[in-house]
């Protein structure tokens, strides 16, 4: 068991209804991120140098920032703020953290268009790069296994989410961002559990 990342939008019950889970669309397999894209979103947190998402940023000259804010949205379910407003001793703390939280929500929406054009953006300069996985450094602390995540870019390698590449994770994210905003979608944020 580990930790997973999952792409919500501010309609969520719209985008995971009844139909969404059905088999005979395969929508698990052409939308889900692997465990490694998680593990790749908390790298900043965990390696003293440059993560390696950054360094793709510089390699491809696109600016992964939207890729970033969407961690800033808040757990969905209410269990993050839920567990900070039972930590404040005031009132006023109360008050102030459901500002934040409110105002972390506010400045991701309608952000789906600006984090497509990202992920367009990584998926076309990646696929013509040659060799990614040379061009990074893991800092001494190769979790993601970078020569084999960041491989064969222009193949996908897994089945939807067990051993996807990155190629394959932002094909997966493109589709369901453009899956979304065909339903109605906005806004679209992270969650992890």
């Amino acid at each position: 068991m580990g930790l997973d990342i999952l792409v919500c939008f501010d309609n969520n019950d719209e985008i995971y209804s009844n139909d969404y889970h059905n088999e005979k669309f395969d929508h698990f397999n052409k939308h889900s991120l692997s465990r490694t894209f998680c593990n790749l979103m908390c790298r900043k947190d965990v390696v003293s140098g440059e993560p390696e998402l950054d360094q793709i940023s510089k390699i491809t000259l696109v600016d992964i920032s939207p890729i970033y804010k969407m961690e800033t949205y808040g757990s969905d379910n209410g269990e993050e703020l839920e567990f900070f407003l039972e930590m404040a001793e005031t009132e006023e703390q109360r008050e102030s953290i459901i500002k934040q939280s409110q105002a972390s929500k506010d400045k991701l929406k309608g952000n789906i268009d600006t984090v497509l054009a990202t992920v367009t953006n990584l998926i076309d300069k990646l696929s013509k790069t040659n060799n990614l996985p040379k061009m990074l450094t893991d800092n001494g602390y190769d979790t993601l296994e970078n020569e084999i995540y960041f491989a064969d870019f222009n193949k996908d390698k897994g089945q939807g989410y067990i051993s996807n590449n990155f190629g394959q994770d932002l094909r997966n994210f493109k589709r369901f961002l453009e899956y979304a905003k065909a339903k109605g979608s906005t806004t679209t944020y992270f969650n992890y559990g």
